[in-house]
């Protein structure tokens, strides 16, 4: 390989115009007070490594998406958060932007996340339980009370009714003053992975598709700035998938989204730039981080190569991530602490746009407010206390993670060929495929560790005897008949003349091909329910029956 003879100019130009778009944050120099460099670059650069690493905001983006990095500007702090009412989400949201947090993520009870008020029989026992209960605009509308929408970065964690959803968002951010070209987040929408590692399906795959497309096409005209999918390995980590089943799953996802809306007629270079990811950060510190520079790297290649994206924006991976859930352990709870703060430090160093971490108790309970401030001040010391934000993509050039980052690819390029030549992930998913290759990864998790061949601390070595379990966060049971109350006199109140005349309206288009999001905001405008509205589009779609 021959030396890359366009390097000093490149160095010396490109890069500077590219940083020249992302102010850094202040001068940044060590304790001794010598200047940190911005970037590392090996002595000699060649083709094959600019192919397969190349540098920082360039494609394919292996080192990041951001010519600065966390240099520009720190990642997006979230934390996850939902319980019980709207109004008691309201403060517990204020709590968290009073800490310090940049952004937040919405969890919905299972009643919102399935289409169900909260009166209907199929909800009893579960309203405000794992999220919060939101049965119209109204609830929406006391959710966002006193957050100023155009500032703080919404992350909604919501699938099948993610329509109905946005269309609450995008209304309250109206009777705010706010106009919906400013709202900035991301809407989960991802569907697919419902039907193999999370079960919070309600239509079939090709109108679910639709209501996917159909939302890509609604905010690429009037929210531009707002990332229209979250495309998810997370729950398919969490359902026991190892890293490069992860990636190949996710990725696999994200080329029949892509592909979904091109048959539909959709601009690939105008869609493609708001799709988002979002991953799991696992304790294997050194194959996370390769994990996230392998699965960047394939997607910018899948999306040039395959798809012929021109934009640069449509190539990207930008992705938030979460810490790995399914790792924390009743026992020893503290210990979760070490946990979280290893798989953030491997997503930071593995290039995230936005990253949760969570709480130390969430393998007992919802999150107290005190753990709640230990894992957002446990990313605050990781960036303003670590040093490795200084730097853009410190870890590069390690033989290791070179090696590992091209291993994972591979791997996960030869397992999305295999969906493919299998029909296609619809087809994998109504055969059986992916789901049998999570689930026989699970169980070899678990046999390992029940042979001590893989230590889980305090669960299968060092463990202790413990006197007494850490308080935990419980959800009244009066939530529930508060909540059927309010929605009572919401019906009571409301122009049930106008709720009928949008649901029937509703109904027809569902009936035909235009898209949904007009029908469904004048819906939530009305203050109809997420459950009737759900209802009209279950009468029209039909209703998901996995196959036995």
């Amino acid at each position: 390989m021959s030396k890359h003879p366009s390097f000093a100019k490149w160095q010396k130009n490109e890069l500077q115009k590219s940083i020249s778009r992302f102010p850094e944050r202040k001068n940044f120099t060590n304790h001794g007070g010598d200047e940190i460099p911005r970037l590392a670059v090996p002595r000699e650069i060649d083709d094959a490594y600019l192919e397969n690493v190349g540098f920082p905001g360039q494609y394919p983006f292996t080192r990041g998406v951001q010519p600065t990095m966390y240099r520009g500007r720190l990642w997006t702090m979230r934390q996850y958060a939902g319980f019980s009412t709207a109004a008691e989400s309201n403060r517990r949201y204020r709590y968290l932007l009073d800490q310090g947090n940049t952004g937040l993520s919405i969890a919905f009870d299972l009643p919102t996340q399935i289409g169900y008020d909260s009166d209907d029989p199929m909800s009893r026992g579960e309203v405000g339980k794992v999220g919060v209960a939101i049965d119209s605009l109204a609830d929406i509308e006391v959710l966002f009370d006193g957050i100023p929408l155009e500032r703080v970065s919404i992350s909604m964690t919501i699938n099948s009714p993610a329509i109905v959803l946005l269309a609450m968002y995008v209304v309250a951010a109206e009777k705010q003053g706010v106009s919906v070209e400013q709202l900035k987040g991301t809407i989960q929408n991802d569907i697919l992975k419902e039907y193999v590692a999370r079960g919070t399906y309600i239509f079939p795959p090709q109108p679910s598709l639709r209501l996917i497309t159909n939302t890509f096409q609604w905010c690429s005209r009037n929210m531009p700035v707002f990332n229209t999918i979250s495309i998810s390995g997370y729950h398919i980590r969490e359902a026991g998938s190892t890293a490069v089943q992860e990636v190949a799953f996710t990725l696999a996802n994200g080329i029949t989204y892509v592909q979904t809306a091109l048959d539909a007629g959709l601009e690939l270079d105008v869609f493609a730039r708001r799709l988002a990811f979002f991953f799991n950060c696992s304790s294997d510190f050194l194959e996370e981080i390769a994990k996230f520079r392998a699965a960047r790297r394939l997607w910018a290649r899948i999306m040039k190569e395959r798809f012929g994206a021109k934009n640069a924006a449509s190539q990207m991976m930008r992705f938030h991530t979460q810490t790995a859930g399914n790792t924390l352990t009743a026992q020893q709870i503290d210990n979760n602490i070490v946990r979280v703060t290893v798989q953030a430090l491997a997503a930071v160093l593995g290039g995230t746009q936005s990253l949760h971490t969570n709480s130390k108790d969430e393998a007992l309970s919802l999150p107290s407010e005190e753990s709640v401030q230990t894992a957002l001040r446990t990313q605050q010391i990781i960036a303003h206390e670590s040093g490795v934000a200084n730097t853009v993509d410190p870890l590069a050039g390690s033989y290791y993670i070179e090696e590992l980052t091209d291993k994972i690819e591979q791997r996960a390029s030869e397992l999305i060929k295999k969906i493919e030549d299998a029909g296609g992930v619809v087809a994998c998913i109504e055969e059986g495929f992916i789901q049998r290759q999570i689930e026989n990864s699970a169980y070899e998790f678990q046999l390992q560790i029940e042979r001590d061949e893989r230590v889980i601390v305090g669960v299968n070595q060092f463990q202790v005897e413990e006197e007494k379990r850490a308080p935990v966060l419980r959800v009244d049971p009066a939530v529930e008949q508060e909540q059927v109350k309010r929605l009572a006199e919401l019906r009571k109140n409301r122009d049930n003349a106008s709720v009928s005349r949008a649901l029937e309206n509703l109904d027809r288009v569902a009936r035909g091909d235009e898209n949904l999001m007009d029908p469904v905001l004048d819906c939530v405008r009305n203050y109809a329910t997420i459950g009737e509205i759900c209802n009209v589009l279950r009468q029209v779609f039909g209703v998901y029956k996995e196959r036995k």
